[in-house]
């Protein structure tokens, strides 16, 4: 009887244990890398996530939401700029949305950011409207990701998107990282908040121009300084505080004791062209990137300054 008794509790274990485990292991871990969609003003968006690989283990995560050059796509902003690994080594999210493709032969996607570019702007596609409701989407889906850390930075045509989203959905996004774009909204910039500013630009750059003029497509740019004033002025940025830090090959133009601590940072590289500092040479009509810094270590370091009241 006694045998029976420990047969019997001996079987309960091993049959307690095995299915703990089984139970365990069935458990599924979340998915780190998502290529989705959603539907908003009746077309279908594409964006691609990143989570970082802690994902499981952390919370309190920041979203840098990267926006490709006009003609750029997704998998080419990520490939080209090397912000994924960047992403990965800091432990943050990175979200890639995608701009409308055109109709066209070359079937470009781009984003209408005011008075460019192409095809967002001559359909008026509400883009504003599409990124504000893939954040609401995302925050909800992840959870651990703060909404008070989502941070956005663009190449090109995507710079100039970063700069009309802070000029409209600034409830929404602590700081922004434009680089080789210029401000073309084209309306007047009211935003309900100050919003930190890092313009990374060539002085070397012609698609488009620093100064301003003729560049990519025949279009005639506003010079990247009027921008920049605008937002010194909108941050209530005390004039006298600006500061020029020169390095060997780049000089960093700083406004700092603005409202709501916010700041205003101008990085002008003597080198590359209308290209990512520190990213790749990947297409031989690309401009060479910049060797005098690299820009997603300086953007980081930028939005870990800010977050969102």
């Amino acid at each position: 009887m006694q045998n029976s008794k420990l047969y019997f509790l001996v079987v309960s274990f091993f049959f307690l244990f095995f299915s703990c485990e089984r139970t365990d292991k069935s458990i599924p871990k979340i998915e780190l890398r998502i290529q989705s969609n959603i539907t908003f003003d009746n077309i279908i968006r594409y964006y691609l996530l990143n989570l970082p690989p802690n994902y499981d283990s952390a919370d309190n995560f920041a979203l840098v939401i990267a926006l490709h050059g006009g003609g750029g796509e997704a998998s080419q902003m990520e490939k080209d700029y090397l912000l994924t690994e960047k992403a990965d080594k800091e432990k943050f999210a990175i979200l890639y949305p995608e701009g409308v493709r055109s109709t066209g032969v070359l079937g470009a996607r781009t984003w209408n950011a005011g008075d460019c570019c192409d095809y967002a702007v001559e359909k008026n596609i509400n883009d504003v409207g599409f990124i504000s409701e893939l954040i609401s989407q995302i925050l909800k889906s992840y959870p651990k990701i703060n909404p008070k850390k989502v941070y956005v930075t663009g190449m090109s045509n995507g710079a100039m998107m970063a700069y009309r989203l802070a000029c409209e959905i600034p409830e929404k996004i602590a700081a922004i990282a434009p680089v080789a774009g210029t401000m073309i909204t084209n309306q007047a910039c009211v935003p309900s908040r100050s919003v930190p500013i890092l313009h990374i630009h060539s002085e070397l750059d012609k698609k488009v121009p620093f100064e301003g003029g003729i560049g990519i497509l025949g279009n005639n740019y506003p010079a990247v300084q009027p921008g920049l004033n605008q937002w010194i002025i909108l941050n209530e940025c005390d004039l006298n505080t600006k500061k020029i830090i020169n390095f060997p090959n780049y000089t960093s133009t700083i406004w700092q004791n603005c409202s709501q601590n916010s700041m205003v940072e101008f990085i002008l590289t003597k080198d590359g062209g209308h290209s990512w500092p520190g990213g790749l040479h990947n297409r031989a009509a690309a401009d060479e990137p910049s060797t005098a810094l690299n820009a997603n270590d300086k953007i980081w370091e930028f939005f870990q300054q800010f977050q969102l009241p």
